[in-house]
């Protein structure tokens, strides 16, 4: 519905009002109709001009108001020609500022046109076609002006719509530069947790070499630096590539994506770092990339945080296929983090990654001790996603 401000009764309303009412008189005194305009005919034609001055702030009781007044007018056969104004005026003032318009218009106008109409009619002769003539200007006006609020309307529903499309857009937007940023958050947590926490691992071993009261072994230094230096390859090759992908550079990154045939070298780096790792990754096979993406970050961040938190020898790291879907297990047999859980962004970036395919994750103490991180990945989701694409 079109709105538009209503006022109170003022002089912008009133003298129009008075106005239009001494034109109608002078018109119903010098071309009278089938009845002179006698006194109460003069009454009731001011009267009916009298709505017009607060139908602005009240549309429906000054439609029923000059209703009423000008159904005795044309009853009395009085010059009908003089109220077509005021009639004109109310019905359009209704249809711009009124509610349920189409009813309250077709009423009204029905009311007058069978009181215009049966009068003619009793008259007889030309006034019939006059009168005619009358209602259907009448007529002509109640649906020019319908036509012209289902335009506003239909345009003020265009718009809105428009500005919520626009509103959609921006929050799409924003939704996706949020996804992304949390994406590479998880990334460079992932990456730089387990390169740095490698290299601090290896730099205090070769310190410890250095410091020792043994002779000193070159060789075994050698390796622990080496070590170091390869761990600091590998960031660096990563942390290029998700820089590539915040800068929005096409260069892709040397290599393949992360995926299960590199849990092999995780493995391989916990156990430089002093923990006992046994793996378990057969029948495995080809994996979508998303999910092996997700699996790699997943003991990625998992043995991270054995080195890191969990003070413990051995550690099981296993890769299964079971019920549709890939079953990622990290177990230790430390003394697990304090209160349930390490602190930092580990165990809730690695529950992300997980409900990022569709899948699921557990963290907790294992039933023997230590701490178990169980992934639960759906390969059917990630078939039926790349198929899509």
């Amino acid at each position: 519905m079109v709105t538009v401000p209503r006022i109170g009764v003022t002089a912008k309303d009133a003298l129009p009002a008075a106005l239009l009412a001494g034109i109608a008189a002078l018109v119903a005194v010098v071309w009278p109709g089938v009845r002179e305009l006698d006194a109460a005919g003069a009454l009731l034609l001011v009267a009916a001009h009298a709505p017009l001055a607060v139908i602005r702030r009240w549309p429906a009781p000054g439609l029923v108001a000059l209703v009423i007044l000008v159904l005795p007018y044309h009853l009395a056969q009085y010059q009908h020609h003089a109220l077509v104004p005021a009639e004109v005026v109310a019905l359009f003032a209704y249809a711009v500022l009124g509610r349920r318009v189409r009813i309250v218009l077709t009423v009204a106008a029905f009311l007058l046109a069978v009181c215009v109409l049966g009068m003619a009619m009793r008259a007889g002769g030309g006034s019939v076609r006059e009168q005619i003539a009358v209602i259907e200007a009448v007529v002509a006006v109640v649906i020019a002006v319908q036509v012209w609020r289902v335009h506003r309307a239909r345009l003020a529903t265009i718009t809105e719509r428009a500005e919520r499309a626009e509103r959609t857009r921006e929050e799409e937007a924003r939704r996706r530069v949020a996804e992304e940023r949390l994406r590479i958050a998880r990334d460079l947590h992932d990456l730089l947790a387990h390169s740095i926490t490698l290299i601090g691992v290896r730099a205090g071993a070769a310190a410890h070499l250095l410091r020792g009261d043994r002779p000193l072994d070159r060789a075994e230094l050698a390796d622990a630096l080496a070590a170091i230096a390869g761990t600091c390859r590998d960031a660096r090759t990563e942390l290029r590539g998700t820089l590539q992908v915040l800068r929005g550079t096409d260069v892709q990154p040397a290599g393949t994506p992360p995926g299960p045939q590199g849990v092999g070298d995780l493995v391989r780096a916990a156990r430089g770092g002093g923990i006992d790792v046994d793996l378990s990754e057969d029948g495995v096979g080809t994996l979508p990339p998303e999910i092996g993406v997700a699996a790699y970050r997943i003991v990625q961040e998992a043995l991270t945080n054995v080195v890191k938190h969990a003070a413990a020898e051995r550690a099981a790291v296993s890769l299964a296929r079971a019920g549709g879907g890939l079953v990622v297990r990290v177990a230790d047999d430390g003394r697990g983090p304090s209160g349930g859980a390490p602190e930092g962004f580990g165990i809730l970036g690695m529950i992300e990654r997980a409900r990022s395919v569709g899948g699921t994750l557990d963290a907790g103490p294992g039933e023997r001790g230590g701490f178990v991180v169980t992934a639960v990945l759906p390969l059917a989701d990630a078939v039926g996603r790349s198929a899509a694409k």
